[in-house]
């Protein structure tokens, strides 16, 4: 790709082809600070990534500033945020990852269609008003709150750039520096006392932000930005074509004095009583089913969950995908010493004597574990260590450490007796003995281009398109063949399946193919061509499962059940297309989470859609479907579980929150007999009874 040149203010030669491991496409837009690039990652997923003008990368204050921007938009979280995915604001020229979501800014939405009707206006300000409940709770004051700043996306109202400092947005300045914000949506506070502004000035912009969004214009307009600021101190605003019904509430926000403005909460319950027409829920997500459909049930066979590896254009399902995410705004638990298995006490513990318990199985390092359960073992790696723990205490039975500088970016695979663990930077493969945690066997997969597990079989693609069996125990060749028409094809396996499944797909979306291998011979069991752009995630009873969208722009719009046997496609649409779904599968039941936390469970034997759930998580694994219940793990360390029958949140453990990195991929929970497993960023594994979620 060219480099992309910059037309925009701080304007240098060149702009990179790169920022960290994310190519960067196309330019989504370029201000004081920056310019916001749609990038794409090593894995296909879709970010966009804010690279900072060279003329500020020079300036040591400003990359301090930029680190603070950096370091409070990871505590932010929730359904109106744009989560962080990475950042170095060390680089030389420092740059931030955020997902990627459609959508056109609340300024732009207004100079092409001009100001909102009186319906829009709730929902919009709801939504604004439940994002600001959010970045405060974790300690976030804004302070750029603006049109610009707020993304229309198609599930609501997204507040992006948080905290931060546009050095050509603020020339006047005081004793105590640069003022910080946008004058026309700036608090009377922020010119009199820039070093006391709290919340309350975000609500002051949020009440400015919605005069622009009724009319067009600011509450305090003038050409010249220093009348702009006395107006804002001195002036009343000017309410002229704001809906009566929200113009009181309105001004109450743009009150001079910070104590006399609402609060977000209080903002809410007052939208609620603003028109008995207004369905807020459709914007503040709330712990509820959004259907009330029957029970379902589910038969007895262990969940399909995603395993393997992809490269190619659908990477981001993959286990090696960088799942977009960023630390939710809850507190952080004290950090337990190295080995320390810390029992908790309450309701779940009367259930069979069952003890809950915690524990850093690598000490000091903060870095999220990722674990597999099997061989009576827990078996976890992170920041240049593999672990064993001891399932029913958290004791940690052995070390091993990585060469320097390796880390592993998938959890491991327990597959021929051993656990196999694969480091990030080289790619070697390490099969570990599970109960001593020596090497039994390596493997560097530099070569291969993707590879995946089943059935004791390690399945290796080459860039030539070779398919390569290995036995998982010895490390010694099984077979060796080259189907067909498969030299680009994705690899995808699931737990409990009898095949892996290729997959190619048309250029224009129009169809993919799909190619049951047999992992103990390699030989094909069977070949279809379905329609639609499909991305497999899931084996079960003997059919195979697939999401149905267009995997370019990261859309999932339904799900596909196909039937091998009888050559039957089964396709359900989704009420409301999702964006970078992943799911479970179980029996017949799919779960689906998508970016945003919209928890979907479709029934693909009954072929509805069975009810939806906002989690408010902006970001989670993928579900794990088991005994009436689907659980997924949080980006702030929280386990939820949410009946599968009827979609309520039925309980969640507390937040765990890292401080020092973006987790690039959330592990997904561990389910063996009562015992849940997880793990969360700030370097813990825990237990939790899988019986009794409303006790945990």
């Amino acid at each position: 790709m060219a480099p992309q040149h910059n037309a925009g203010a701080g304007a240098e030669a060149e702009l990179p082809d790169y920022a960290g491991h994310y190519r960067l496409e196309s330019r989504l837009g370029s201000g004081g600070m920056g310019v916001v690039h749609l990038a794409q990652s090593t894995s296909g997923m879709k970010v966009a990534v804010k690279v900072v003008h060279a003329e500020f990368a020079k300036d040591p204050e400003f990359r301090g500033r930029f680190r603070q921007e950096v370091a409070a938009a990871r505590r932010v979280s929730g359904a109106f945020t744009a989560p962080v995915v990475d950042a170095d604001p060390e680089a030389g020229r420092p740059w931030m990852a955020t997902l990627y979501i459609p959508g056109s800014t609340l300024s732009d939405h207004v100079k092409r269609n001009g100001p909102m009707d009186a319906a829009q206006l709730r929902r919009l300000m709801a939504g604004l008003a439940e994002a600001l409940r959010d970045i405060h709770r974790v300690g976030v004051v804004h302070r750029d709150l603006k049109p610009s700043n707020v993304l229309l996306a198609d599930d609501g109202p997204k507040v992006i750039d948080f905290g931060i400092s546009r050095p050509k947005d603020s020339e006047l300045r005081t004793e105590t520096g640069k003022l910080i914000g946008t004058r026309p949506f700036m608090a009377p506070e922020q010119f009199r006392r820039p070093r006391e502004v709290g919340p309350a000035a975000d609500v002051f912009a949020l009440g400015s932000v919605m005069v622009h969004a009724a009319t067009g214009r600011g509450p305090f307009d003038s050409d010249s930005p220093y009348i702009v600021a006395y107006q804002v101190v001195h002036d009343e605003p000017d309410m002229t074509g704001v809906p009566a019904n929200l113009a009181p509430l309105v001004l109450r926000c743009l009150a001079k004095e910070p104590e006399d403005r609402p609060t977000p909460d209080e903002l809410m319950r007052e939208l609620r009583s603003v028109a008995a027409s207004y369905d807020t829920q459709a914007f503040i997500p709330a712990q509820r089913s959004a259907d009330s459909p029957k029970p379902v049930g589910h038969p007895e066979e262990p969940p399909a969950k995603p395993g393997g590896r992809r490269i190619g254009k659908r990477a981001v399902t993959a286990a090696l995908a960088g799942v977009l995410l960023a630390a939710a705004g809850l507190a952080a638990v004290a950090l337990l010493p190295d080995s320390e298995a810390a029992p908790r006490t309450g309701k779940s513990a009367s259930v069979s004597a069952f003890r809950p318990w915690v524990v850093k199985p690598a000490g000091a390092t903060n870095s999220m574990p990722k674990c597999s359960a099997g061989n009576h073992r827990l078996v976890c790696v992170q920041s240049g260590l593999a672990s064993a723990l001891d399932p029913a205490d958290g004791r940690v039975l052995w070390r091993h450490p990585f060469a320097k500088d390796e880390a592993a970016d998938q959890a491991p695979v327990l597959s021929g007796g051993l656990a196999h663990v694969v480091t990030r930077q080289g790619r070697r493969l390490e099969a570990l003995d599970p109960s001593t945690g020596r090497l039994r066997w390596k493997l560097d997969l530099a070569p291969y281009r993707s590879f995946g597990y089943a059935g004791g079989t390690l399945v290796l693609v080459g860039a030539d398109g070779k398919f390569t069996g290995v036995d998982s125990s010895s490390g010694g060749t099984k077979w060796s063949r080259s189907p067909a028409g498969l030299k680009e094809a994705s690899l995808d396996s699931f737990a409990g399946s009898p095949w892996m499944l290729a997959t190619s797909t048309a250029y224009d979306g129009s169809h993919t193919r799909v190619v049951a291998l047999d992992p103990g011979t390699g030989e094909v069991r069977w070949d279809a061509r379905l329609d639609g752009d499909l991305t497999p995630v899931g084996v079960s009873k003997g059919r195979a499962f697939f999401l149905s969208g267009d995997d370019t722009e990261g859309v999932t719009d339904a799900v596909v059940r196909y039937d091998p046997a009888s050559k039957a496609v089964r396709r359900v649409p989704l009420r409301v297309p999702l964006q970078q779904a992943h799911a479970g599968v179980r029996g017949d039941l799919v779960c689906l989470l998508g970016t945003g936390g919209s928890l979907v469970a479709v029934d693909t034997a009954a072929g509805r859609q069975l009810w939806s759930l906002e989690t408010s998580v902006s970001r989670g694994s993928a579900p794990v479907v088991d005994g009436g219940h689907v659980y997924l793990t949080a980006a702030d360390g929280r386990l939820l579980s949410v009946d599968a029958a009827h979609g309520r949140l039925v309980g969640q453990t507390p937040s765990r929150l890292g401080t020092d990195q973006v987790v690039a991929a959330l592990p997904l929970p561990e389910l063996s007999g009562p015992h849940l497993y997880a793990s969360a960023p700030d370097g813990t594994v825990f237990s939790v009874d899988s019986r009794t979620p409303g006790a945990w």
